[in-house]
């Protein structure tokens, strides 16, 4: 039983690590995050952090997965819901992230992903590769419901659906960018022409 404690007890501390600093790295980008800032915001000391990672460019790495893997897990969950329609789901999730922001007193959202892309994509081309990596996995989860889309006759015949995806996808993480100014308004965008693409 003991063995098994203590996996639990080293799996939540990199979990509350990753977490923790994933927050900060967000907020402040890569370059203006240290170690120091990580461990402290996590509440723990500096040698726990190189326990559990192997360098800064590790963490960021392991956090990118962290972060990604359940939010991908969920969009595909949405997208591949058998009870409604394909562009019912695809409308509908991009609808609630919508609301989701508006219910926010004060606006406060900064992409991880995004900030690592423009910061470190071509310093680092690990981390380039690995945020690429991420961004096919939903760009294909997008696909997939687009072609059922298409096959429903809910999309034209000769719909192009992976470039469709393609562009959907480029489209949001451009909206998300510009929520950092702390307005909506780019989202309504994005949903008002979403709904215009997914016209038969």
């Amino acid at each position: 039983m003991l063995p098994a404690m203590n996996t639990s007890i080293r799996l939540d501390k990199r979990d509350l690590i990753l977490a923790k600093g994933a927050e900060v790295m967000t907020r402040r980008g890569y370059h203006g995050t240290g170690v120091q800032e990580i461990v402290q915001t996590a509440g723990i000391p500096k040698g726990s952090f190189y326990h559990y990672f192997a360098s800064k460019e590790d963490f960021a790495l392991q956090a990118l997965e962290h972060v990604y893997t359940p939010r991908l897990t969920r969009y595909a969950q949405a997208l591949g819901n058998p009870q409604l329609s394909p562009r019912t789901r695809i409308l509908g999730y991009y609808r609630e992230l919508l609301a989701h922001f508006e219910r926010q007193e004060k606006l406060e959202y900064h992409c991880f992903i995004g900030s690592l892309s423009f910061e470190m994509a071509e310093l680092l081309p690990a981390v380039g590769a690995q945020v690429e990596a991420v961004m096919l996995r939903s760009v294909a989860t997008l696909q997939r419901c687009l072609e059922q889309a298409q096959a429903a006759g809910e999309l034209p015949a000769d719909e192009d659906c992976a470039n469709l995806a393609v562009f959907i996808g480029s489209a949001w993480q451009g909206a998300l960018a510009r929520l950092k100014v702390g307005n909506t308004a780019p989202i309504h965008a994005f949903v008002e022409r979403l709904e215009r693409l997914l016209r038969a």
